[in-house]
Order: C-alpha cells, then sequence, then structure tokens
C-alpha cells in the first residue's frame, strides 16, 4: 500500500506531535485539522504539516478532508467530558468516512482496557469505539484497519508525569488516591513509531495490538520515581479505595478536574498487558532513561540550559 498523504485527527495534541514529526521525517504529507490554528503552531515548522481550521465533528467537512487522502490516522480522545461522542460516535463516524470516500487505511488510537463492560465509562466508550470501527471494516473489506491501546503514554511533554512533578515541586507531601494501580508505561515516540510503520505493513491489517513498555509499577512507584529526580524531600501517603473516591469528588469541583471518580474506576483494572510492545514495530524504550533525560534538566541547575536550549540559544 503506498501512502503518501494522511489525515492526521488529534494531531495538535501531545501523541499527535510526535506522529506528524516522525510522517514527516519520511516525507509523507500530513493534514492536521483542529478548531483553532494557534493549538498546533509548533507542527508548523514541519516541512510537509499543513495545519488547516475545520470542525471534523461536522459530517460534511470531514468528508471533504478525508477523501483528499490516502490513510487517517485517529487519535482524538479525552479524560473527562462526553466519552460516548469522543470515543464511540466519532470513531464509528471516521471509518464510516473513510469507506464512503474509498480511503482504504486506517490507524485507530483506543486504549489499554477497552471494553463495552468495563468498570468506567471512559473504557466502556472506548471499547464501543472499537467496536463500531471493527463493525465498519467488516461491512467493507476494501478499508483496512488497525487499532493501538496504549497504556499511559509519557514523553517530554505528556500530562502525566509532568503533572506530578509540578505538584511535588509545591507540596511537602502528597495524599495519592490509588496509589497501587498499576501501569505499564511507553514512551510517546515507540507509540508513535508503531502507528506510523503499520500504515504499510500488511500484516498489521484488521489486528488490535497492546501498546506497553517493558516494566509495571504502581502509581506511588511513578511518583516516588518522579519525587527522585526532582532532588526534592517528599512524603507520599497512599489512600485506600474510600478516601481515592472522595478525594476525586472533591478534585471534580476544581479547575482543571486533576482526577475523577470515573478516573479512579478505570484505574481500578491493572493498566498492563501480557502482550508485549509487538517485535514488528521494535523494541519498547526503558521508562527510566528515557524521562531521566529530560526531567533532571528541567531541575535545579540544568532548568537553565533547557530554558536555553528549546529558546535556540
Amino acid at each position: 500500500m503506498n501512502i503518501k498523504k494522511v489525515l492526521l485527527l488529534g494531531g495538535s495534541g501531545f501523541i499527535g506531535a510526535s506522529v506528524a514529526d516522525q510522517l514527516s521525517s519520511r516525507g509523507i504529507f500530513v493534514t492536521v485539522p483542529t478548531r483553532l490554528r494557534e493549538r498546533a503552531k509548533h507542527l508548523l515548522v514541519l516541512p510537509t504539516v499543513d495545519v488547516v481550521e475545520a470542525d471534523v465533528h461536522d459530517a460534511n467537512t470531514l468528508s471533504a478532508l478525508v477523501r483528499e487522502h490516502d490513510a487517517v490516522i485517529n487519535l482524538i480522545g479525552i479524560l473527562h467530558g462526553d466519552f460516548e461522542r469522543e470515543h464511540a460516535e466519532f470513531p464509528k463516524l471516521v471509518a464510516e468516512t473513510c469507506a464512503t470516500t474509498k480511503v482504504p487505511r486506517l490507524i485507530h488510537m483506543s486504549a489499554l482496557n477497552a471494553n463495552v463492560n468495563g468498570p468506567s465509562k471512559y473504557l466502556q466508550s472506548r471499547g464501543r469505539g472499537e467496536a463500531n470501527v471493527l463493525t465498519v471494516a467488516k461491512a467493507n473489506p476494501e478499508l483496512k484497519v488497525t487499532i493501538f491501546q496504549p497504556s499511559v503514554v509519557f514523553g517530554e511533554h505528556d500530562k502525566f508525569l509532568n503533572m506530578f512533578a509540578n505538584l511535588v515541586k509545591i507540596f511537602p507531601f502528597i495524599p495519592l488516591g490509588s496509589a497501587s494501580a498499576q501501569f505499564q508505561p511507553v514512551w510517546v515516540e515507540d507509540v508513535a513509531r508503531a502507528m506510523v510503520e503499520s500504515l504499510t505493513q500488511s500484516e498489521t491489517f484488521g489486528k488490535t495490538y497492546p501498546l506497553v513498555g517493558p516494566k509495571v509499577y504502581t502509581l506511588q512507584q511513578l511518583i516516588e520515581f518522579v519525587i527522585s529526580l526532582t532532588g526534592k524531600l517528599r512524603l507520599v501517603i497512599g489512600l485506600g479505595g474510600g478516601l481515592s473516591m472522595f478525594q476525586a469528588a472533591v478534585f471534580e469541583f476544581l479547575p482543571g478536574k486533576l482526577i475523577t471518580r470515573d478516573n479512579v474506576r478505570s484505574m481500578s483494572l491493572p493498566n498492563i498487558s501480557a502482550i508485549p510492545f509487538p517485535a514488528i514495530f521494535g523494541t519498547a524504550s526503558e521508562m527510566e532513561a528515557v524521562v531521566s533525560t529530560y526531567m533532571r534538566e528541567q531541575s535545579g541547575r540544568g532548568k537553565y540550559q533547557h530554558l536555553r536550549h528549546h529558546a535556540g540559544r
């Protein structure tokens, strides 16, 4: 399959930036639609990337965008809000639009533990999204679909480890809900590589791949790792199930919603996979080695050099 031009939905986000970069480095032309072009200005430096203002939830707009491309990658996902609309209905619309416009390739990003009978609305909606995409593909054999289910994704600009790094710089102790929840973090560049390489690999057609890193951590271990990199002395106090739900209920009323009760329900399932990172996409990177290279740089004496580097000086 010859892929020269890709429509990247959700391309202005954290994972999308890495996918766009890797596509561009391969000489593939990429269109990134966004409601506000300003949100994707960081992609404008990539030579083959075009950022356009568009409402992709509008069926006619989406159809006009899709028909100009050889493949579609859908990364759109949320942690709070209308899960059904974003995770179930929209993937169905994308798949149906690919089928009607005769675009033969679709990459769909879901989530580890996605299941219509999952413990949270997030996981249930992810499960329905996968089912909807596969139903459309079954009815349209010319549409080749691959689904990816990443665990929590880390990287220099993530909103997971960086959020905790910011918290430990401010607070002397951290009351941590769901401290024993398990994760298998995967590097954003490994996730992007898997998606980009799968575009033309026929053996990936019709497959679903969990994407995980090489190690399993509890949430408390992840926070303690972040603390060790900041050079701070901080106490982590793990909360039980009841207090975790109470903490989440309180945070739901605060700006930013650091965590919700639905998030806690999602974390009741280990966010891990017995199936390792797919060998056809290479090997997954060790979290400690990757995170240490940038988080230590942003702390203490290394912060000045970090700022100079990103200012191009």
